[in-house]
C-alpha cells in the first residue's frame, strides 16, 4: 500500500518543512510515500478551479481521504485500525488531500471516500500536513506495538 499526499502549495516555513520531511522519512519505513504539490490558486480563482487541479492529480483507483473541518473525527487508535484495514484489504493507494484556504470543492468532497477532521481547532495548511504525517506514523507504531505511541 502506498500513501500519496496531495496538497496546495509548498511548505514555506523551514521548521514545518523539517518536521514534514522527518515524518515522511519515518513513515516511509512502513509504506511508500509520494507528495504531490498543486500550485496555489490565483486570487481570482475559485475553490472549484482548485478542486479540478487536485482531482486531475488523483488516480482513479485511489481511496481518497480529504482533510475537512466537517469530516469525521478519529482517535489515533481508530486511525491505526483503519490503516490496518486498508492494508489487509489489499488497497494499492491511499490519497490524503489537504485543499486550499477556502476548503474543498463540492466535486472533490464527493470524490472523497473519507472526510477526516483533524481537530475542532483550525491549523495552517502547513501544520495540517505535519499532523497528517505524524498521525499516520503514529498509526503504524500502534499497529506494530512500538513505544512511540505512548
Amino acid at each position: 500500500m502506498k500513501f500519496r499526499f496531495i496538497w496546495i502549495g509548498k511548505t514555506k516555513n523551514k521548521n514545518l518543512k523539517a518536521l514534514q520531511e522527518e515524518y515522511l522519512g519515518r513513515l516511509s519505513h512502513f509504506a511508500p510515500c509520494e507528495v504531490v504539490e498543486v500550485r496555489d490558486s490565483a486570487p481570482h480563482e475559485t475553490k472549484e478551479i482548485e478542486g479540478e487541479r487536485i482531482l486531475a492529480k488523483l488516480n482513479q483507483s485511489s481511496v481518497v481521504c480529504l482533510a475537512d473541518v466537517t469530516g469525521k473525527s478519529l482517535s489515533s487508535h481508530d486511525l491505526a485500525k483503519l490503516v490496518e484495514k486498508w492494508q489487509n484489504g489489499g488497497l494499492k493507494e491511499i490519497a490524503f488531500v489537504i485543499g486550499g484556504a477556502d476548503g474543498a470543492s463540492r466535486q472533490l468532497a464527493e470524490r472523497s471516500d473519507l472526510r477526516l477532521s483533524l481537530s475542532f481547532l483550525t491549523f495552517t495548511h502547513e501544520m495540517a500536513r505535519v499532523i497528517v504525517l505524524e498521525q499516520l506514523y503514529r498509526a503504524y507504531t500502534i499497529i506494530k506495538g512500538f513505544p512511540y505511541q505512548k
